[in-house]
């Protein structure tokens, strides 16, 4: 990444003598001689850093870091401290609240981190956390540091103020910039106000800044212009904070450090209007009205330009417009506090104290988010007990312990674990000991129980060490504190740490000295749609409840988007729903009334104009504006759910007693209604849309037929011009002007309905992707949670459905299907901020069954997930102090992946784009309108449409099309037909004395198999293997030769059918069924002529249909279900005992020729000529060889050569088409002998 400020330092070879270096354990070796690669600490230095001083303040954008050379020493993981002292720090932050910064993962390369907020310092130290121990490896740091020269101009203040005076201005655009740093928690830095109401000021309440703001109020219109706008906390660290305001009108942008707020002002105004005094730090005339009641700030500040104009350079020229109460001192006097931070598992701090005395003084002040945790814990001398003090529950808990009696517990304080400064002050002796939480001196906790004090030799702050010596050893039930601590005093004597440590009187672990790294992850609140956030040390939980959204952020809402949507659901009843247009938008959900239809949901709102409304005293000039206010929903969110509606109307009537409407055919209109976007309407309801018109003109029944509306006929009597308004885009009525009711006895009374809705037009918003191509939306801009959602059906294994990218490719969101042999996973692949992640949902069902199916997927600084249809979240939960970077540059992708095809061309693959439907598509709750993309030449229709639906050669015969979207295969398996679309016959011709069997079943079923097969057809897999309540067989056959048994299907028992071509070439039909032989004649033609012909019989349940090329349909009431198991061609002599009609239709046998015979799913020529199993269940005598001379010609002619890809050619050279087969012809007749 290229940056455009020079380089500030390089920490190589080169350059380490142009600056000064400062190393830890208070020695400055010289670890840099002539020839060396880099830093490296001494091997028993137990928390090494490296130190920079810069010699002065440097504007600092970004740090570089590399491997000594050569070697296996690097840094992997550190920290960054900054500063304008060198014994007063403050860490460097990432977003999410993360100071710990990744370093080198090898040696030569180098590692560059990017500052989110640029920050001034003049000293630098690096503190590692985590470095290389392969191969003998330890610390070893080169540092590059970039960014360019600060200048400063402060003033320090105590509680005065600087005052300029300039003339009245009036401003369109502002710009204020003010740098500053303070202990105190409350202060004014900036005010100024002006005689008509406008004001602009900036306060320090609690840590946190506060920036309010008004262009103006207005009296008459009730419009109060205030305008409160809130950035930072915890600004009273003694840390500088820059602060930043540009307006331009009403925009406001607040800055302040790296968390920029926007907002609008209220009101109309958009010019501010200041008189001459504007305060700078405070204000000098307390008496006067309306100024601020917040104390003066005190503290530095510096570089503080209003509009361009330097205010402290002012100030220290002493020019005249500047008004300065007392002596200002022009530095910073910083007071050095040397706070700590507690920030590890297992840190502590431990202190020496005086042994064995009568009294106890501990006084010292900490900081937290925690609930709980070590604050200090003591052991008395000569076995006394031991004193704690420990955070509990945001309380401070005092517990002495007492060899052989009850534990003392008391506690004082409340909710000290808001994040600010505390102090504790303990005073104890014999009998007695107080407790004073932030120096209320009127309220101390004091304890007159019995105990004895002897003061032990040492203090244990911040948690208990892991050692085993059990002579006074800190003993514990508290988890160790996280916070900062400073100014702790023992026996009335402050505590020099660093005097204390240098001189190895104390202990520490995972202690930060010199800094407090308290960090505020509730700010800006990381909850979305006002959830409540709270915090820990290095967490933070959103509390979500009375919101109407779940999750960890309270991004996704607890409602559906529509009625239409709860009637998909399966609520069919009507009622009181809360709904939410835009799900997880910025938008609240609202109630409404579903009145629930079985093939649609109406949505009514109501609003405050339902019943009629009078008006009197309008005129053109100043018209009656009636505002309609709809009920428990704002103007945009009935907008929304308008937008997102297939249909809506709203009835609006208008009563008139001599006063105009529309002042038609040509006039200036006295009245009109006001829609979407604030537009004016001059239409009325039951109207075209701007025909200015009412309804009577469209029927043809206005009072005068001169008029288009009834009222603008201006009689002297009661009329009324009534009707729905049903253009959604112009809906809903945001309000009503009425402007012609001021003549005498001139009046009029208007209702406008509820506004009335259905359907959902997101949720069939429905397009085919047919050709490998994408559509794109504009770029994705989700801030810190994004969810996605979609329907979408396809037959493809890999496939990708969306993405969305930056230019560098750092950024990216993608979700995918891929295959993994049996399992298919659903992927949400991420790069957000740490490398490329995934979170995978394996799927035990097929996903690429061209199905409708689900895909929900969610993002936040929490976790991704993803899941599909009904099937539980697929999680990865992110490590705490994550952040999501989701910025965006590139469109998004809609059924292919710009990162894929960089992969694909780079490794010479095809890419799979999507083929097949999508509907439905949110990203964070807006709809993106799919069907707006559709174009038929790119292969993107409307409506879930692929190649199916628009075959120019459909599959033949019953074939299954499997839709392929951009292509289309036909499943031909329970046909009796082959080919690329079914069209193939596949027949045999068969001799005299042949015939073929096919075995549908090889042993009869038992009671006990189907009656379970009854209770529960899926019960363990088991099949009846046929259909017991249907029959569908049909074939074609010619032949010269008659009698013959045509086709036989035998049964376990006495029940068939059989289909007999009697011997004056009729063809009739039996069904045994018990006991009872149904016999039903098919064609009474002569079919034995030698051509081809075709029957098909169907039964379900009691009926019977049968067809016969030129005969009409037979149908008949059958006694029962048959069971089946058999196809016989023509009857063999082992089937046993048979019907004797059928007997003497069987010799000699059919001779001829049969094609495409199927009975139900079974297609015993096919299985014979075309098997797909080692073993087909066929058995054949006699000579039976495959033949199509019994094949009928198809319905829908032949399929042309060129159209069927089995059509394979020999040679280099295209070979003339063959011309389409003729029909068959006759089959010449046999002459045989009986041998009897």
């Amino acid at each position: 990444l290229p940056l455009p400020l020079p380089l500030l330092l390089s920490f190589l070879e080169s350059t380490l003598s142009r600056h000064r270096c400062t190393l830890s354990s208070f020695i400055c070796p010289a670890l840099f001689p002539a020839g060396s690669s880099g830093w490296s600490p001494s091997p028993g230095d137990r928390q090494p850093w490296l130190q920079v001083d810069l010699g002065r303040k440097y504007r600092l954008v970004a740090v570089a870091t590399q491997g000594t050379f050569n070697s296996y020493d690097w840094v992997s993981k550190y920290t960054l401290l900054y500063g304008d002292r060198p014994d007063s720090w403050t860490p460097y932050v990432m977003k999410g609240g993360n100071s710990t910064m990744p370093g080198n993962w090898n040696y030569h390369q180098v590692k560059r981190n990017v500052f989110h907020y640029a920050f001034t310092a003049k000293h630098v130290r690096l503190l590692p956390l985590a470095w290389n121990t392969e191969n003998g490896g330890k610390i070893g740091v080169r540092l590059e540091l970039f960014g360019c020269p600060y200048g400063t101009k402060y003033p320090n203040h105590g509680s005065e103020s600087v005052k300029p005076s300039y003339k009245r201005s009036r401003t369109l655009r502002d710009h204020y910039a003010i740098n500053f740093k303070t202990l105190e928690q409350d202060g004014l830095l900036l005010h100024s106000e002006g005689v008509q109401g406008d004001v602009v000021t900036l306060e320090l309440k609690r840590g946190r800044l506060y920036l309010h703001i008004s262009l103006g109020s207005s009296m008459v219109h009730k419009v109060n212009g205030r305008t409160t706008l809130t950035a930072g906390n915890i600004l009273d660290d003694q840390q500088w904070h820059y602060v930043t305001i540009k307006r331009y009108g009403r925009q406001v942008n607040f800055t302040v450090d790296s968390q920029t707020v926007t907002a609008i002002c209220k009101g109309e105004f958009s010019h501010l209007d200041l008189d001459s005094q504007l305060y700078v730090g405070g204000v000098i005339e307390s008496n006067v009205p309306h100024l601020p009641t917040t104390p003066n700030f005190r503290g530095c500040l510096e570089n503080v330009f209003i509009n361009g104009i330097n205010i402290i350079d002012m100030a220290k020229r002493e020019e005249p417009e500047i008004r300065i109460p007392r002596k200002m001192h022009y530095h910073c006097r910083d007071i050095l506090l040397k706070p700590m931070t507690f920030a590890g598992p297992n840190n502590y701090l431990q202190v020496p104290g005086f042994f064995r005395k009568p009294r106890m003084f501990v006084k010292f002040k900490f900081r937290s988010w925690d609930y709980t945790g070590l604050l200090m814990f003591t052991r008395f001398a000569d076995d006394l007990g031991a004193l704690e003090l420990g955070l509990s529950e945001g309380q401070v808990n005092v517990t002495i312990f007492q060899p052989g009696k009850k534990k003392l517990q008391f506690a004082a304080g409340y909710r000290l674990n808001d994040g600010y400064w505390h102090t504790v002050d303990l005073a104890a002796r014999d009998n007695l000991m107080t407790l004073t939480i932030d120096e209320e001196e009127g309220s101390p906790l004091k304890i007159t129980n019995p105990f004895t004090i002897r003061t032990g030799d040492r203090y244990f702050f911040g948690g208990c060490p892991k050692t085993n010596n059990t002579i006074r050893k800190c003993e514990t039930k508290l988890n160790h504190f996280h916070g900062c601590m400073q100014q702790i005093y023992i026996d009335n004597e402050q505590l020099d740490i660093d005097f204390i440590l240098q001189r190895q009187w104390g202990r520490y672990a995972e202690l930060l000295l010199g800094t407090c790294g308290i960090t505020d992850r509730c700010t800006p609140n990381p909850c979305e749609h006002e959830g409540r956030c709270i915090q820990s040390w290095d967490d933070f939980i959103c509390l979500c409840e009375n919101t109407g959204y779940k999750g960890e952020v309270c991004h996704m809402s607890v409602y559906k988007e529509s009625c239409e949507a709860y009637r998909l659901q399966g609520k069919y009843w009507s009622g009181n729903y809360t709904i939410d247009p835009d799900l997880s938008g910025p938008l609240k959900p609202f109630e409404v009334y579903c009145k629930m239809k079985s093939y649609k949901a109406w949505t009514v709102i109501l609003h405050d104009r339902v019943d009629g409304t009078k008006v009197t005293g309008s005129t053109v000039d100043r018209p009656y504006v009636g505002n309609v206010n709809y009920w428990n929903a704002s103007w945009d969110e009935v907008t929304a759910l308008a937008n997102t509606s297939m249909y809506c109307e709203q009835w609006i009537d208008y009563s008139c007693y001599k006063s105009r409407l529309l002042n038609t055919p040509n006039g200036r209109p006295y009245g009109y209604w006001i829609g979407r976007n604030n537009e004016s309407h001059y239409y009325w309801g039951g109207a075209f849309r701007e025909v200015q018109k009412c309804g009577c003109s469209i029927n043809q029944t206005c009072t005068d037929p001169k008029f288009h509306c009834n009222c603008d006929a201006d009689y002297r009597q009661w009329y009324s011009d009534k009707g729905y308004l049903d253009f959604r885009d112009h809906l809903p009525v945001r309000r009503v002007v009425i402007g012609d009711t001021n003549r005498t006895n001139s009046e009029a009374q208007y209702t406008v309905g509820p506004l009335r809705c259905h359907g959902d037009r997101n949720i069939w918003n429905t397009i085919s992707f047919v050709k490998p191509t994408y559509i794109t939306f504009p770029t994705f801009k989700p801030g810190s949670s994004a969810d996605i959602s979609f329907h979408f059906k396809t037959y493809r294994d890999n496939c990708v459905f969306l993405e969305n990218s930056d230019e560098q490719l750092r950024n990216f969101l993608r979700i995918e299907l891929n295959s993994e042999g049996p399992t298919q996973n659903l992927a949400f692949v991420f790069m957000v901020g740490d490398g490329i992640l995934n979170v995978t949902l394996r799927s035990p069902m097929p996903l690429n069954d061209n199905e409708w199916h689900f895909v929900q997927a969610e993002i936040n600084v929490k976790l991704a997930r993803i899941k599909v249809d009904w099937q539980p979240w697929a999680v990865r939960r992110f490590p705490g102090q994550t952040f999501v970077t989701m910025e965006f540059s590139h469109p998004i992708l809609v059924g292919r992946s710009f990162t894929r095809l960089l992969q694909a061309c780079a490794a010479n693959r095809t890419l799979r784009p999507f083929l097949g439907c999508m509907r439905g598509l949110r990203m964070n709750g807006v709809p993106l309108d799919l069907e707006g993309k559709v174009n038929e030449e790119q292969g993107i229709r409307r409506n879930c449409t692929g190649e199916c639906l628009n075959a120019t050669i459909p599959c033949r015969n019953s074939g299954q099309c499997i839709e392929g979207y951009a292509s289309y295969t036909c499943d031909c398996n329970n046909t009796a037909f082959d080919g690329f679309y079914c069209h193939k016959d596949i027949g045999a011709y068969f001799e005299i004395g042949s015939w073929m069997r096919y075995n549908i079943r090889k042993k009869p079923i038992s009671d006990e198999a189907a009656w379970a097969n009854w209770i529960d057809p899926h019960f363990d897999n088991f099949s009846l293997g046929y259909n017991d309540t249907a029959d569908d067989v049909e074939f074609s056959f010619s032949t010269l030769h008659t009698p013959a048994v045509l086709l036989y299907i035998s049964s376990f028992v006495q029940d068939y059918i059989a289909v007999i071509l009697k011997t004056d070439g009729s063809v009739d039909l039996r069904y045994r069924l018990g006991l009872i032989t149904h016999k039903y004649q098919l064609t009474h033609r002569n079919l034995a002529d030698g051509y081809p012909h075709y029957i098909n019989i169907t039964r379900h349940n009691r009926t019977i249909k049968s067809q016969v090329p030129d005969n009409n349909t037979v149908t008949s009431n059958s006694v029962k279900s048959p069971v089946f198991d058999g196809d016989l061609f023509p009857v063999p002599s082992e089937i046993g005992d048979i019907d004797k009609e059928i007997k003497r239709h069987n010799a000699p046998g059919f001779i001829g020729c049969i094609s495409g015979v199927r009975y139900n799913v079974y297609a015993p020529l096919k299985a014979l000529f075309r098997p797909n199993e080692t073993d087909p269940p066929v058995t054949t005598q006699g000579y039976v060889s495959e033949s199509v001379c019994g094949a009928f010609t198809p319905v829908h002619g032949y399929v042309p050569w060129e159209a069927d890809p089995w059509f394979v050619t020999i040679g280099k050279k295209t070979p003339t088409p063959p011309p389409p087969p003729p029909p068959p012809p006759p089959l010449r007749r046999l002459v045989y002998k009986d041998k009897l």
